[in-house]
């Protein structure tokens, strides 16, 4: 028996476009498309991709709920035994699109349902427990590993075997607790397991603890009449054009740009990069993100002595935590060495 599987993945994979495609409404094809191809061949003779649904990014993150009926609708109509979703990688509406398809495809079609995506995807947090979502590296260079875990998982479930634990399965962790019996008394694991600690052997503990990260706030201006005040951003507004071509998803990158000059910034000059909100009024009014106008409003006023003459932005939207941090570190090694005093920071 060939066990019948739907993939769906967006605009991009399906070789329609990027960004500049990623309204493209929803379709089905007949077959195989994009990476599709590997896939299909990492199931083998047991399973078969007999459509593919493909949806843009910015379509589904428009209307989630609406577009999840719509390619619901679709896939349906192929009366599919699994679902395959992606691999989203770090794409954050590719993630949330898969997720949002992974758990209605669960709910209304009660059949297997796989994924694979980057720790840090968004749509892992909002899905996991809908859906076993394989761990991928953050970009498309991790398509060859992320594909056969794929399918080793679906076939697994549409076999209905027993799926082990996530480091055994290369799923990530579901927030899912089962009941296991031991031979031991939870007392003598514990002592077990601090003894191998002690004698710096290996060990695994039954109950891994979340890691936060917790910043601590730095002490109050204690002069904002003589302080110099910059703006930075996480919602991705730019000198018009983008000329530094930050990505509107997973940003590899920030931007650093002058408003010497500027008392309000408008449609004529700036524009946003971001790929994750409907851009409409930030591109229409930059200030509703970045907010100069009212900055320099305050500064006239003399609230603080000085707006600082430049700003720094990025895109928030599927960027890594890695990647945040170390844009965060150089922009503030930048704002000390100018002698600023206190920042704003807006997002979307």
């Amino acid at each position: 028996m060939s066990y019948r599987v739907v993939h769906y993945i967006n605009q991009f994979f399906a070789g329609i476009g990027g960004e500049e495609k990623a309204d493209h409404k929803p379709e089905i094809r007949e077959g195989v498309v994009g990476p599709g191809m590997a896939l299909n061949n990492a199931l083998g003779d047991e399973a078969e991709i007999v459509a593919t649904a493909i949806c843009g990014d910015t379509y589904f993150a428009t209307d989630i709920e609406k577009a999840a009926v719509e390619v619901l609708e679709m896939i349906r109509k192929y009366n599919p035994d699994a679902v395959v979703l992606g691999p989203a990688f770090n794409a954050g509406r590719y993630g949330s699109a898969c997720g949002a398809m992974g758990d209605a495809i669960a709910t209304e079609l009660g059949i297997p349902v796989v994924s694979g995506m980057y720790p840090e995807n968004p749509g892992v947090e909002m899905y996991r427990k809908s859906m076993y979502i394989i761990e991928t590296p953050d970009s498309a260079r991790g398509m060859g590993k992320a594909v056969p875990a794929m399918a080793k998982m679906l076939l697994k479930l549409l076999k209905g075997e027993k799926t082990g634990l996530p480091s055994e399965e290369g799923y990530i962790e579901r927030g899912i607790r089962i009941n296991k019996f031991y031979e031991k008394l939870a007392a003598e694991r514990c002592v077990d397991m601090f003894v191998s600690k002690l004698k710096g052997e290996p060990f695994v503990t039954e109950y891994p603890m979340p890691v936060f990260d917790r910043v601590e706030p730095n002490l109050p201006v204690t002069d904002m009449k003589n302080a110099t005040v910059a703006i930075v951003t996480s919602g991705g507004i730019c000198p018009k054009g983008n000329p530094d071509h930050i990505e509107a998803s997973s940003a590899s990158k920030y931007g650093e740009y002058s408003i010497e000059g500027y008392d309000d910034l408008t449609s004529a000059d700036h524009c946003t990069a971001h790929g994750g909100y409907d851009a409409t009024y930030a591109d229409d009014d930059p200030d509703r993100v970045l907010p100069v106008d009212v900055m320099r409003e305050m500064e006239k006023e003399g609230v603080f002595k000085k707006l600082h003459n430049k700003f720094y932005t990025t895109v928030g939207n599927g960027t890594a935590v890695a990647s945040a941090k170390k844009f965060g570190a150089a922009i503030a090694d930048k704002l000390k060495a100018d002698g600023v005093d206190a920042v704003i920071l807006t997002s979307t």
